[in-house]
């Protein structure tokens, strides 16, 4: 019994041992932490706090995809490609390591066969001296200012080199003069494109995939060096309207001056031409933003996206791709058919307007290009621009022609509007017209007398020289800035505002009026205002904006930021009565039933209502085309011109080309 008791005793304390060293340890593990926690706050505040402020966090910018562009249907025309891009990030890059990494990547690229950005202009010539680059002033000129070597205009550039050699630690290197200048190159564009911590600087644009491998597999011996998807345009049918897409290129230094408060930079790929150049604003992307944290070490201890970058917006062109096609085969033909005839015609364009709100169905010039392999081909870039037929001419918006009798349903409207002739009233055609004895106009017939419409049908030059005599100049122009002819249409893109006679005329005599009436003196318009002026007359005397864009979405598709085929926009009422247009539009069915036209049209499975042009100029006459369809409600007008023609057959048969692309497509649509 006692032995029991003693034992309960033992293990009494045995608890109560083992309750006292627990309590003990507790206790003495609060007194390290709360010295440590004295330690930390007190005494050495100081010291972590300047760590804490010793880390920096950088922003980079992320760079957001270009907007597409597709047609009126929805059909591809340029997308967003994946791409690669070298760059050299001095986040990562050790200090005053630069030169190595350089030269290092350098010989890897020229090994590989790959392109680096060279943006030096200064090069070794055969004698082993430095010179300047032709062509390069600019550059050059910067290079010398106080905004990075500060030397004098004389400077050389064996002086330049000198001086970039000392501002890149390069004096006293191993590196041959072939390599120093290499490096040099580099190192100066980073200067210019603003490397810093916050800016990465882009090495090489649209390498291989072989190459991302490589300087991937040998990254340890590039620091600082990554390699960075992106985008690169892609133009899926490079040559169906080369012109009208346009082309993108690198901000060059006035264009970033004058957007950099915009958000541009001087590394940015903008829109040069065209609608990648006129929807600039809704293309770009709104870029995106990466944090970078570096500890006092230099070390990245933190990288997080803060904000995504969007995409551009998506534009929709009123262009019919199917009826862009058809127009692009049927003018290349047709020139190439007067082209065997007379040598000197290699040129033309076609335009197409629906006459719903006056949008581009289809605009052709020829010849032409494939844009995708003028982006990409630097010797098929070469051939374009020595190519003597200029097919990087945009003849539709841009080219000047004149058009002879096609500029006469204007000249009757505005005659039968002023009360000069009458719907029946007639002029007696002798065939030649000597009102002006010094300049005497010749008609191809002798029509004795005849109406306006019968004057239209057979394209009488007598009827419309007197007709222009008693209107003047002034009353011409008048209706013919009207009709969209010598101002600009208001498309989207650059145009030209075309040649009126009398008002652009450096000089004029009473006699020139009589050739502005039928088309000729210094008339001379682009094909674009031609169809605008045809749409114009089938649309009653009403001229809407003529435009390439359809409508804009944001890049999901969901809003629709734009949207003109809602609201056509009214330019100009003609001021011309609806039955005096009437008899302008019976005279131009004449053309066709009964007249110039007759050969090619009379038979056609739509009505048609048209016009002829023969116009005289240095060679081969010009021969053009303008034309509307149903006659009796009109859906669509088109404009024709082949230089140095020769013959209307050729620019009519284009036009028919183009209507039968138009209603068999029309007729498929519906049925």
């Amino acid at each position: 019994m006692k032995r029991k008791n003693k034992n309960k005793k033992e293990n009494h304390n045995s608890t109560s041992f083992r309750a006292a060293l627990c309590a003990f340890l507790t206790l003495l593990i609060f007194a390290v932490f709360i010295v440590r926690l004295f330690s930390w706050q007190i005494i050495k505040n100081e010291d972590y706090t300047q760590d804490i402020f010793s880390t920096s966090t950088y922003t980079m910018t992320t760079d957001a995809g270009r907007g597409e562009i597709l047609d009126r249907n929805g059909k591809e025309l340029v997308v967003n490609d994946s791409a690669y891009n070298i760059i050299i990030n001095k986040l990562y890059m050790k200090e005053n390591s630069e030169n190595e990494v350089i030269h290092r990547l350098i010989n890897l690229m020229n090994i590989r066969h790959e392109k680096w950005i060279d943006a030096l202009p200064i090069y070794i010539d055969n004698n082993g001296e430095y010179q300047f680059e032709a062509d390069s002033e600019d550059t050059i000129d910067f290079i010398k200012s106080k905004s990075m070597l500060d030397m004098n205009r004389y400077a050389t550039a064996q002086d330049c080199m000198t001086a970039f050699e000392e501002r890149f630690d390069l004096e006293n290197s191993p590196y041959t003069k072939q390599e120093k200048r290499d490096i040099i190159s580099v190192r100066y564009n980073m200067e210019f494109k603003g490397y810093s911590n916050s800016n990465p600087y882009r090495f090489a644009k649209n390498i291989s995939r072989d190459m991302i491998a490589i300087v991937l597999e040998n990254s340890q011996g590039f620091p600082g060096v990554e390699c960075e998807s992106s985008f690169k345009r892609y133009y899926k049918s490079g040559s169906l309207i080369p012109h009208i897409i346009g082309t993108v290129g690198a901000i060059s230094q006035e264009e970033y001056d004058s957007m950099k408060d915009n958000g541009y930079s001087l590394d940015d790929i903008i829109g040069k031409s065209g609608i990648e150049s006129a929807c600039e604003k809704y293309l770009r992307g709104v870029n995106g933003e990466k944090k970078i944290t570096k500890n006092s070490d230099g070390v990245v201890i933190d990288e997080i996206e803060s904000v995504k970058a969007v995409p551009g917006n998506t534009i929709y062109l009123t262009i019919d791709s199917k009826l862009q096609e058809a127009t692009n085969k049927a003018l290349a033909k047709n020139v190439k058919a007067a082209g065997k005839i007379h040598s000197d015609c290699v040129a033309g364009a076609a335009v197409m307007i629906d006459l719903d709100d006056f949008s581009v169905l289809a605009d052709a010039t020829y010849p032409s290009y494939d844009l995708q392999k003028y982006m990409t081909d630097s010797e098929y870039y070469s051939k374009l621009i020595n190519d003597p037929t200029l097919p990087l001419f945009d003849r539709s918006l841009t080219g000047n022609f004149i058009v002879g009798s096609t500029f006469k349903p204007c000249v009757a409207a505005a005659g039968l509007e002023e009360g000069k002739i009458t719907k029946t009233s007639t002029i007696f055609c002798k065939q030649n017209y000597d009102y002006y004895k010094t300049d005497i106009i010749r008609c191809l017939g002798y029509h004795s007398s005849e109406t306006v419409e019968q004057a239209l049908a057979v394209s009488c030059n007598y009827y419309f020289a007197e007709v222009g005599r008693q209107l003047g100049i002034e009353s011409m122009d008048f209706y013919a800035e009207k009709f969209g002819l010598g101002v600009n249409t208001g498309i989207e893109l650059y145009e030209s505002r075309g040649i009126l006679a009398g008002r652009d005329s450096e000089t004029w005599f009473e006699g020139n009026t009589c050739q502005a009436a039928i088309g000729q003196s210094d008339n001379a318009f682009t094909p674009i205002q031609l169809a605008t002026y045809a749409a114009t007359i089938a649309n009653d005397g009403v001229r809407l904006r003529t435009h390439f864009i359809d409508k804009i979405t944001d890049y999901t598709g969901k809003e629709i930021i734009l949207d003109n085929s809602k609201y056509p926009e009214v330019v100009e009422t003609v001021g011309v009565s609806t039955e005096n247009m009437k008899t302008v539009k019976s005279g131009m069915r004449k053309v066709v039933t009964s007249g110039t036209a007759k050969d090619v049209f009379a038979k056609y499975k739509v009505a048609v209502a048209a016009k002829t042009g023969t116009a005289e100029n240095i060679g081969t006459d010009n021969v053009t085309f303008i034309a509307f369809a149903p006659y009796d409600k009109p859906k669509i007008a088109v404009a024709v011109v082949i230089e140095h023609g020769g013959q209307g057959t050729y620019s009519m048969n284009t036009a028919k080309a183009m209507f039968d692309a138009y209603f068999t497509s029309s007729t498929s649509s519906s049925s």
